[in-house]
């Protein structure tokens, strides 16, 4: 310690003139100068600190890559745009939009449609009609099982009490309590039913809302109002393994939060905690955990991300809206070897659940719910200089269709605990056979080891979209899915083993053909659109692409 002193004095006696013609200028700068020099040191300390936690975050080689995919993202974006560039791509992308188009309004161009109303209003018999006909139209066979997720169950009967629960509150809106009273009785009692199968503490409190996304966007900006009035964060960021929803992505884009994407362990399909642990700073907000993820099926360690959260003082939440009301019982069907991942891990804040999907209630409800009352007041938006009056809303939307709300309520209370348990017991046999199968398949292996509802499989010797497109026109409606190309199917009410052999049965079938065929793997330039099956070629232009579709929607 000594000599490291005793060189440090050596340096600073050797600078000394120079430090004391330095101080000697300073006395004599303006007061601009002065302000100019600290303007462009606080300028460097910025860039500095950004790259600085850039590097922290992904390391050296890692920000490099990451920055300079932005970079050439942006350079194309703007290249594209250029006039020797834009009416060639447009030439070239009209017949893809053409197909997309076609391919979205199928077989409904055949129909005449209603483009004004109509002078006088129709027959009930008329209208009656056109539901008879609207309803021939081509659609995926999800009756039989062959659509992953997207309808959860078949219960006609069930069907029948949420249609008698719309036709006695058809007119109930959530916005008006005091003159619905009944719809908010039943949706306190909804939340409280499903913070309890959520094992939440007694402190534990929810919402209601349209679905997952809504549910996830709330999530952010409640963990976005909390870190802005409690600890000041201005700029702020969330962390999220790279197969957190999409509709994650969309809070950042609606809230303004930057996200900072941890990558997956490959062999395991969970994120990687120590890429985490790397990515937390002063402006993180929130870490996000599924359980499980939409892409491949697999619950991160929420117990490890507990404690970080615990550790780091920080919100942690739990998306496990597709789990839904399968992985509150997979502890019943697993034992002990089925991991945490609810309000009994100490460092879980909010947990999103959809009641509309393994819940069986129907489309859109889903739970965001809160370990306590404060955290779930800032997804609250309250004004109070409103000449219309004082006015406050619990979720993003105002009116809220409250038939929906009784719907969710009679579901829940008709199926009961033992129901919810014999479904999800019904759907581990089918997804286990479903992986036990895939993995005797050659050409094909399972992403992780999923212990829930879906099911991912890739392959590095046949192109999986064309795997996908020809099961297509076999009937099978699977995701596609990219990074790494892949396909799921989800197992639903709708599915059970004979539905399993089937789909076993042609994946093998068709695996055979293109091994024969030779076409290789996938392409690095296709990419798969959510909600939609099979893929397209789409290179660069994919956002041009997806606007298509999504446009497409509302033709007629």
């Amino acid at each position: 310690m000594d000599g490291y002193l005793s060189s440090i004095s050596a340096l600073l006696h050797d600078y000394a003139p120079f430090i004391n013609m330095y101080i000697e200028e300073y006395h004599q700068s303006s007061v601009i100068g002065v302000l100019r020099d600290a303007a462009f040191l606080y300028f460097l300390y910025l860039v500095l600190a950004l790259i600085f936690r850039e590097i922290v975050c992904y390391g050296p080689f890692g920000a490099i890559a990451y920055y300079s995919r932005i970079v050439c993202s942006k350079f194309f974006e703007r290249a594209l745009e250029l006039p020797p560039f834009r009416s060639k791509i447009q030439k070239e992308l009209d017949p893809t939009l053409a197909a997309v188009q076609k391919s979205v309004i199928g077989e409904s161009a055949d129909l005449d449609s209603v483009k004004s109303l109509p002078d006088r209003g129709w027959k009930k018999e008329l209208i009656e009609a056109q539901f008879d006909n609207l309803l021939k139209l081509k659609h995926s066979d999800w009756e039989s099982g062959k659509v992953s997720g997207a309808v959860y169950h078949g219960d006609t009967a069930l069907w029948d009490l949420q249609a008698e629960a719309f036709e006695k509150f058809i007119a109930a809106n959530q916005l008006h309590p005091d003159v619905f009273p009944a719809v908010r009785k039943m949706e306190a009692e909804v939340v409280a039913m499903t913070l309890s199968l959520f094992n939440a503490p007694d402190s534990g409190v929810g919402t209601s809302t349209s679905g997952g996304t809504e549910s996830l966007l709330l999530a952010c900006l409640a963990a976005r109002e909390k870190a802005r009035i409690e600890r000041g964060v201005t700029n702020p960021e969330m962390i999220l393994p790279v197969t957190a929803h999409a509709a994650f992505d969309k809070a950042a884009f609606y809230f303004n939060i930057c996200m900072r994407k941890a990558p997956i362990d490959p062999n395991t399909g969970k994120v990687i905690i120590s890429a985490v642990k790397r990515m937390i700073n002063s402006d993180t907000v929130l870490i996000v955990g599924s359980a499980p993820n939409f892409p491949h099926g697999i619950i991160d360690d929420i117990e490890t991300l507990s404690e970080l959260a615990v550790r780091y003082k920080l919100p942690l939440h739990v998306d496990a809206c597709l789990g839904s009301f399968v992985v509150p019982f997979m502890s019943q069907i697993y034992g002990d070897d089925f991991p945490l991942f609810d309000f009994r891990l100490p460092g879980v804040t909010s947990i999103s659940c959809d009641t509309h999907k393994y819940g069986m209630a129907p489309k859109g409800s889903s739970i965001i719910m809160y370990r306590d009352r404060k955290l779930r007041e800032y997804q609250y938006f309250v004004t109070l200089g409103w000449c219309g009056g004082i006015y406050g809303s619990p979720t993003l939307a105002g009116s809220r269709p409250g038939a929906l709300m009784v719907g969710c309520w009679a579901t829940m209370v008709r199926v009961g605990k033992n129901g919810y348990l014999k479904q999800a017991k019904e759907i581990v046999k089918c997804s286990s056979k479903l992986k036990e199968g895939i993995n005797n398949i050659p050409e094909l292996s399972v992403i992780g080891d999923p212990m829930g509802s879906v099911v991912s499989f890739t392959s590095d010797s046949i192109d999986i979209y064309s795997l996908s497109d020809r099961m297509s026109k076999k009937g099978w409606h699977l995701s596609a899915l990219q990074s790494p190309a892949a396909i799921h199917y989800a197992c639903t009410g709708n599915t059970d083993l004979n539905t399993v052999k089937a789909l076993l049965k042609d994946l093998k079938s068709i695996c055979s053909e293109l091994t024969k065929e030779g076409a290789g793997a996938a392409k690095g330039d296709t990419s798969a659109l959510y909600g939609v099956n099979g893929s397209v070629q789409t290179g660069s232009l994919t956002k041009r692409i997806v606007v298509g579709f999504l446009d497409a929607l509302y033709k007629l």
